[in-house]
């Protein structure tokens, strides 16, 4: 379990990146290359991927390169990821090449305490020596070998992660947003409770928090290392290479019923809504509008937060996702100023 801990500071200086960030696909990819998760999702990827680089000896070198640093588990070096937000790859693989040889230093032999390093990664960063150029350029070749192929999924994907959730933000704010990372992580203010392989705390002392949403990254989201780093949360995104369905009204009223569709659906356009307006709205009674929202809850569909003496129910993701093609105000394409 990762912890977030936020102060209120943080809470006002939260980011959504609008753009896939090619590094963190790079190393999500080299991932889920290296394993058999995901097989409908990334099954034919993997194949097509396979195939050319037992063609292609340059590109097999390069990945294998980029292999060699990123272990399908555990630790991965931060130095692989930096923050940085414009430029694109060139200026990400800049960053990287600028690296210190301190940090390298430092990085590597973490990594190296949990797998067998070749000998090559012991002169990186050395004066005179050009590693970390060809690192450089094996991270360059191997993003147009594992990329390149998806990539144009990939950006629809984050484009439509990133306007469901600024409608969200638009419509709720803030904790209705960390909320929407459900079932992925879990607000308890003021701590974001995130599914994670070890158990660490994260304290974001006024930092606040870059969201970067992500293809290639799968089941749970991912973060730096070092908790002195600019703070990162990179999570999946809920659209697939297998484009999410949607549902027209008649087919959402048979897969939930006409009143629990018709209760979402109010809760969805408002953007947050306490039990009796929901009630009113749908024109039923306050304990079967209570009883149709928890299950609505239950079934991740809706989020609820107590805001003094109300309740306040905000749809998910997952909601807005079920009714994107019931109405078209659902799926907006604008983003807002903190977004970067």
């Amino acid at each position: 379990m990762l912890r977030i801990h936020f102060t209120s500071h943080d809470l006002h200086n939260i980011r959504i990146s609008r753009r896939p960030d090619p590094l963190w696909e790079l190393i999500c990819a080299a991932c889920r290359l290296a394993t058999h998760q995901g097989p409908l999702e990334f099954g034919a990827w993997r194949r097509s991927v396979r195939e050319r680089l037992a063609t292609d000896p340059m590109a097999g070198h390069a990945v294998h390169t980029l292999q060699t640093l990123v272990p399908p588990v555990g630790y991965i070096p931060d130095f692989l990821t930096p923050s940085v937000t414009e430029g694109g790859l060139p200026a990400a693989l800049e960053a990287i090449h600028a690296t210190s040889r301190s940090r390298l230093r430092h990085e590597l032999g973490r990594l190296a305490a949990a797998r067998p390093l070749p000998v090559w990664t012991t002169g990186l960063g050395r004066p005179g020596d050009r590693g970390m150029r060809s690192l450089v350029t094996a991270l360059d070749i191997s993003s147009r070998a594992l990329l390149e192929p998806r990539w144009a999924h990939v950006r629809r994907a984050v484009r439509d992660d990133v306007d469901l959730r600024s409608h969200i933000l638009l419509d709720g704010g803030v904790v209705p947003l960390l909320e929407s990372l459900r079932p992925l992580a879990r607000w308890k203010a003021p701590v974001l409770e995130v599914e994670y392989p070890a158990d660490r705390d994260l304290h974001l002392e006024g930092r606040g928090l870059r969201l970067v949403p992500s293809y290639f990254c799968w089941r749970r989201p991912t973060a730096l290392a070092d908790p002195a780093l600019g703070p990162v949360l990179v999570y999946p995104v809920t659209s697939r290479p297998l484009d999410s369905f949607t549902l027209n009204g008649n087919a959402l009223d048979r897969l939930l019923g006409r009143t629990r569709a018709s209760v979402l659906t109010e809760v969805a356009r408002s953007g947050s809504r306490t039990t009796s307006e929901v009630a009113t709205a749908v024109g039923i009674a306050m304990p079967s509008a209570s009883y149709q929202l928890a299950i609505l809850r239950d079934g991740g569909l809706v989020a609820s937060r107590r805001d003094g003496q109300y309740v306040l129910h905000t749809a998910t993701l997952m909601g807005h996702q079920l009714l994107g093609g019931d109405d078209g105000e659902l799926r907006p394409t604008l983003t807002v100023g903190c977004i970067s």
